[in-house]
């Protein structure tokens, strides 16, 4: 298939490699130039004539240039699978804006660092009509291991925006014991043993288990990515009038991150917020 991808982060960039591997003409674009194949320095010419479109950047101010550089492009017979994580208020107003030109939209959040979109592992979640989820299936299928349709559009964004705020609580709890026994004198080797025994054990912990004991904070899902999520989730908690408190608490946390300058880095990073106190 002919097949855009714009948005060559982390991710991005291992989804084209992928596709190009398996056999579609994959046409590229970032909004800072890069040096990859088959990348093209307009976005027009990166997504004329495509069958599928995907969208992987950062937010939605990125999600909404992106689609008004691209609407003249867009018209009947093409799919725009938007996999930027995003709100469920911003996923239904982007929909709209795509199908006035006659393509179809697709919601596509997903679960899964670098590693895991490298090794064809990416989890899907799938927001929009059934029609449409099957439409993306011969291309999402390939390059993940799961793909979950949640429901009507809006959906998926805000399960993946819970997910995440899940994964910076387990994560934060993580640093927290993590540094709590290092104080008390116990290797870090010693402590992952005992944790990977415990009821607590997760898989946040089996992914940054190497980095917490390397202290290597090179992102595979970068800090600020993940503030941006848990905003929003909470924009979304105080639209349908939810109070979260624990995600309040850890946006502060991860605001002192961004603050310390560590925006690029992993999020685990935030382990040395704790060994500072």
């Amino acid at each position: 298939m002919k097949i855009s991808v714009l948005g060559m982060g982390i991710i991005g960039s291992a989804w084209a490699k992928n596709l190009i591997a398996d056999g579609h003409e994959v046409r590229c674009w970032n909004r800072t130039p890069k040096n990859l194949p088959n990348y093209h320095a307009s976005i027009q010419e990166a997504t004329e004539g495509a069958e599928v479109v995907f969208i992987v950047v950062a937010d939605p101010p990125a999600v909404q240039s992106v689609l008004e550089q691209i609407q003249p492009c867009l018209g009947p017979g093409m799919l725009v699978i938007q996999s930027s994580t995003i709100s469920a208020r911003w996923t239904r107003i982007f929909a709209e804006q795509v199908k006035l030109t006659g393509a179809l939209f697709l919601e596509a959040p997903f679960t899964g660092s670098k590693p895991a979109a490298e090794q064809r592992q990416t989890v899907y979640y799938l927001g929009g009509e059934p029609e449409v989820v099957e439409k993306a299936r011969p291309v999402l299928e390939p390059i993940s291991s799961v793909i979950l349709h949640i429901g009507p559009l809006g959906s998926a964004s805000s399960l993946k925006l819970a997910m995440n705020l899940n994964i910076a609580g387990v994560a934060q709890s993580l640093c927290e014991s993590l540094t709590l026994c290092r104080s008390a004198g116990i290797p870090d080797d010693v402590y992952f043993s005992a944790l990977a025994r415990n009821v607590s054990h997760s898989g946040v912990a089996d992914l940054k288990e190497s980095k917490l004991c390397q202290h290597d904070y090179a992102p595979q899902f970068s800090l600020k990515h993940m503030t941006k999520d848990l905003r929003l989730a909470l924009e979304t908690a105080a639209d349908c009038s939810v109070t979260l408190s624990l995600t309040g608490n850890l946006k502060e946390i991860y605001d002192k991150g961004m603050a310390a300058g560590w925006s690029d880095d992993d999020f685990i990073g935030l382990i040395r917020l704790v060994e500072k106190d």
